[in-house]
Parts: C-alpha cells; structure tokens; sequence
C-alpha cells in the first residue's frame, strides 16, 4: 500500500505540472486585467512547436527537451501577442478573442503538421523528459520517495515558477501595478502607469506559460504531438485558476486535486486490490476518464459563486472612463 500512495503521489505531480503552470499564466493575464481563456489553444500551439523542434535536433544535442521548451514558449508568446492585440488594442471581447484562439490552434497544429511530417501529427521523438531522483533527498522518509523520488526536473521547475511569481506578484513594485491594473485601471493610468504595457506583460506572460505547460505534458506524457494531446488541460487550468481564487497558492492547491483526479484513472484498478473496494474495479474506464472534468464542472458550480476575480478583467480600458 505505501508503494501505491508513493506511486500516486509522483503521478499527481506529474500530471498537475502543467495545470499549474498554465493556471499561473492565466493568473497573469487576468490579474493584469485581461482574460484568457485562450490557454487551451496556446497549450496546443505550444505543444506542437516542442515536439516539432525536438523531433529535427534531439539527435545532435542531449539539451533537445529544454531547447524544444523553449520553442514552445516563444510560440506562446507568438499567438498570445495576438489576443492582447485584439483585446487591449483593438477592445475586442477577450472571452470571443480567447475560443477563436483555440479553435485556430486545433486547425493551425493539424494544417502545419501535414505539411512538415505529411500527417495529422508530428513524427514520434524517443529523447523527451526523464524521471530522476534527487540521490540525498530521496532517502528521506515518506517525503523522499513521494517527492524527489522518479519524478521530471520539470515538476520542481514548476515549483520554482510558482514561487518567482509569488514573489513578483506580491513583494515587487510590479506586481503591485500589475494587480491594480486589473483592479482599477483609471487610478493606475492617473499615476502615470501605462495600462496598456501592464496587459501586455500579463498577457505575453501568460502565453509563455502555456505554451511551457504544453511543451512539458507533450515532452513527458506523450511520445508525439496528436489533436488530443492536450485534451481538455487548458480548460482544467481556467478552473483550477478560479477556484484557487486567483491567489498562486490556492492554483497550486486546486491543480493538485485536478492532478490527482486524473491519477484516479490509471490507479482505479491497483487501489480497488489493495483497499479491497471491488466496486471500484467493475466501474468502466471511460468513468475514471470523464471523472477530472466532472470535478471540474462541480468545482465551478460551488466554488465560482464564491470567487471574486479582479475587478476589470474582461473590460477593455477606457482611458475616458473615470
């Protein structure tokens, strides 16, 4: 049993690592204002550009994983820069600004596919992340094998984000116009703080993160780029944002549960044996496979009521509104 719940643990991280990282980017953008529900789309468009790179350089580098990341963060970035133009320049509806993005990114990944790899995906790649162990940690009890036990660097790179953020968002100067940017944009603009650039940087912010969220889940749960390899994680990451209350530690939170709801899935059968839970195992897979957004759905029906997000998201600025 204490080899299942360690086992259950290194997938929670696993499969939450990109929830958290897209969650936090969301957090940016909305908390600079703008919304972006867009971060399943950028997810896509930054999981091709990673399983792209990696298939044309993983033979000549063995740095192939972090350099096709950084491939899909700058793709991120790319087609995020065109949200926050539609929707800080142009005042477009950021939510019809957001679902044309991740339509796009389903027909743009496909199209650009077949014309590079002449399929509907990319070739597979064999050099992507690598579980590791951390050789002095892992031997501490309980918390060694769970946590620095066969795990992706990319799970404690995610860790360290959120901490950077935190920090940026609550202990700098930035994050502090960063914040009141999506909370009062007029009182930011009268202290000479230009709004404009302030939602451009959450918003470019918050494609890097996704387009890093889908490097990550491209380059450690699968083995080629497919138009289901981000399945519905981008959406999960919109929640996991509002029930976690907009705050970094209340993401982490919600994307662990997230995370762990998926893990249900691949451990229906294993804790049915050891727990003796025999209805359990007679449940049909496709249930554990519905179960992460069914908790979704039911995460926002209790807790969006409850949640108050920043004032302005959503509302293109004014500069003649006082």
């Amino acid at each position: 049993m204490q080899d299942l719940i360690y086992s259950m643990i290194q997938a929670t991280l696993i499969y939450a690592t990109p929830i958290i990282l897209a969650a936090m980017g969301g957090l940016f953008s909305e908390r600079s204002g703008v919304v972006n529900i867009g971060l399943e789309g950028i997810m896509m468009i930054g999981g091709f550009a990673s399983a792209t790179v990696i298939v044309f350089i993983e033979n000549f580098t063995s740095l192939a994983p972090w350099i096709s990341l950084i491939a899909g963060i700058l793709a991120g970035m790319l087609i995020s820069l065109l949200h926050a133009y539609l929707s800080v320049n142009l005042s477009s509806d950021q939510v019809i600004s957001g679902t044309a993005i991740n339509i796009f990114a389903g027909g743009i990944t496909i199209y650009l596919a077949e014309i590079i790899f002449q399929q509907q995906r990319t070739d597979t790649f064999n050099q992507g992340f690598l579980k590791s162990s951390i050789p002095i940690l892992e031997k501490i009890p309980v918390i060694g094998p769970s946590l620095f036990s066969r795990v992706y660097p990319t799970v404690y790179l995610a860790f360290i984000i959120v901490l950077i953020s935190w920090y940026l968002l609550y202990k700098t100067s930035f994050g502090l116009r960063l914040r009141a940017t999506g909370e009062h944009p007029q009182a930011v603009d009268s202290m000479g703080i230009n709004v404009y650039k302030m939602r451009y940087i959450g918003v470019l912010t918050s494609g890097a993160l996704a387009g890093l969220a889908g490097g990550i889940m491209v380059l450690t749960q699968n083995t080629q780029y497919t138009i289901t390899s981000i399945h519905g994680t981008g959406f999960i990451a919109l929640a996991a944002l509002i029930f976690g209350k907009w705050r970094p530690a209340g993401v982490v939170a919600a994307s662990l549960f997230f995370g762990f709801s998926q893990v249900l899935s691949l451990y229906s059968n294993s804790i049915a044996d050891v727990f003796s839970l025999e209805f359990i195992g007679k449940l049909p897979n496709e249930f554990f496979y519905a179960l992460p957004y069914v908790l979704t759905v039911i995460a926002l029906v209790v807790f969006s009521g409850k949640s108050v997000g920043p004032k302005a998201a959503g509302e293109p600025y004014d500069k003649a509104k006082r």
